[in-house]
């Protein structure tokens, strides 16, 4: 369980360029969870992730992870119980090294270094079981350089890579946003048959007001850093986009409508 208490963040304070990005969000996530964070440029969505992920400190509140304070522990720390994919593909892995190499990393990260090698035959079968469910020949392909593959490739590739040993929490910040159509329900697909597998609790921040409806859980709407309404499962599901446009007012225009 996830639990985000009186979490407020504040940029540039006490200057003429102050911005409050967050004031006082109070999340609760449960396990398996899958909860989709909508709203528009600025409403503090990204900043809410970076806050539970550690790459931001909050300047008041806390958060625990199934009941142990996490709020002042670093990043690197954290990321051992925690997972995240980025908008960028070209971010989250290593272009220089092979696709072999870079989910040993991400293994190793979550496993902890040790004085035992790291790439062995085992691990080489369960980065192959691994990639053979997205589709794109990646486990045939462990030792082509992560530069040389595509957008969506390195995208799918990132989201294997986070999800090898389960994370407490998955944290996906508009990871489809930057491709195209036809590859961006590709990963989406894959994110789903992931996220189910293995029972993931995972916040996904997404301008795909579709992809919320359609596969989240729980619909969080943010507005001025704030959680301005929390839509359950059985509400979700009598609801459609243009629902959630008149509703909430949307008119951003990053925002996918249909």
């Amino acid at each position: 369980m996830i639990v985000a208490s009186g979490l407020r963040k504040v940029f540039n304070a006490g200057t003429a360029t102050e911005k409050v990005a967050i004031a006082g969000v109070d999340l609760r996530a449960n396990d398996a969870d899958f909860i989709a964070v909508i709203g528009g440029n600025g409403a503090g969505k990204s900043t809410l992730l970076n806050l539970l992920g550690g790459a931001l400190l909050p300047d008041q509140g806390r958060i625990e992870i199934d009941g142990a304070d996490v709020t002042r522990v670093p990043e690197y720390i954290r990321a051992r119980a925690m997972a995240r994919v980025f908008q960028d593909p070209m971010v989250g892995t290593a272009p220089s090294l092979t696709v072999r190499e870079n989910m040993t990393l991400a293994l190793m990260r979550s496993l902890g270094r040790g004085l035992r090698p790291a790439l062995t035959r085992e691990r080489t079968e369960m980065f192959r079981n691994a990639l053979v469910p997205l589709g794109l020949g990646l486990e045939d392909r462990l030792d082509i350089v992560v530069g040389s593959l595509s957008g969506g490739q390195r995208q799918a590739l990132a989201l294997s890579m986070a999800t090898l040993l389960p994370p407490k929490l998955l944290l996906l910040d508009e990871h489809t946003a930057a491709l195209d159509p036809k590859t961006s329900q590709l990963v989406m697909d894959a994110t789903v048959a992931m996220v189910q597998k293995a029972s993931l609790t995972t916040l996904m921040v997404t301008h795909n007001m579709e992809h919320a409806l359609s596969y989240a859980s729980r619909i969080l709407m943010m507005n001025a850093g704030r959680i301005v309404a929390d839509i359950g499962f059985d509400e979700k599901k009598g609801l459609t986009v243009q629902d959630l446009v008149a509703r909430f007012h949307i008119s951003d225009d990053r925002m996918m409508l249909a």
